[in-house]
């Protein structure tokens, strides 16, 4: 079998996943082997039936993918592997469609699996925080009928003494006094109907461009760039492990 992760990237993640509790991967191969089938998934955004037949039963793998979200193990991968540049971070959200099976899971509604309609139709909406050099540090999923700035405050509220970037969608006198409240400085234009717009330095804002960057790497990965799965768990565990790969490139 053709490993698609290198030698180095594997290293790292069964040196994390050995830290977890719980977990039957004694096997460095056959747990490998698992991991490999997860990535063909996320990358080239395949049904779980049609994974290629060398990597396990495509009923097996799925279980145990799910199983490995629900007990947020590919979030915590992405924590551990992460090494944050925290002179500066961004937040943007970014809308992706979800496929019609991705729905009727939930009896109280699509809205609580973070699904919703929005002018793209039925869509999943992807709050993200990044770094000053453009890697995740923290996501949100909501319906994509939810506005931008609904999520700003949870998404920054371990950010302490930093300078916070993001754009006119963000405008809000409530999120500014937070952020300086916790030592920020703001960095957000207001928006053209402003009576008075704040201040802000536009040579720093320009590197808000990394985290639109962020977006298009992260949309490489298929299943990420459309959903499939009908729970938020199995979505936000496909959107974290592309988030640790794009960490250890």
């Amino acid at each position: 079998m053709y490993n698609n992760i290198s030698e180095r990237v594997w290293d790292t993640i069964y040196s994390f996943l050995q830290g977890v509790k719980g977990l039957h991967i004694k096997n460095n191969e056959k747990t490998r082997c698992f991991v490999e089938g997860v990535w063909y998934v996320l990358r080239t955004g395949c049904q779980w039936r049609l994974l290629p037949p060398y990597y396990g039963h495509w009923r097996k793998i799925h279980k145990r993918y799910k199983m490995w979200s629900d007990r947020g193990i590919w979030t915590g991968l992405m924590s551990s592997v992460s090494d944050v540049d925290d002179q500066a971070v961004m937040i943007d959200a970014t809308i992706v469609r979800a496929h019609a099976c991705a729905s009727g899971y939930d009896k109280e509604g699509n809205d609580a699996q973070a699904l919703g309609r929005s002018k793209g139709g039925f869509t999943t909406k992807i709050h993200a925080l990044v770094d000053g050099l453009g890697n995740p540090i923290k996501f949100i999923l909501t319906g994509g009928h939810r506005n931008d700035i609904t999520q700003a405050a949870e998404l920054l509220k371990e950010q302490r003494d930093t300078i916070v970037l993001a754009d006119k969608g963000y405008d809000s006198q409530a999120l500014v006094d937070t952020l300086e409240s916790q030592g920020c400085i703001a960095t957000i234009p207001s928006k053209k109907n402003a009576k008075n717009p704040r201040k802000i330095d536009k040579e720093q804002y320009k590197e808000r461009f990394l985290v639109e960057a962020f977006f298009s790497k992260i949309k490489h990965f298929r299943r990420v760039f459309s959903r499939f799965d009908k729970t938020t768990t199995a979505f936000s565990g496909f959107l974290h492990l592309a988030g640790a790969l794009i960490w250890m490139r």
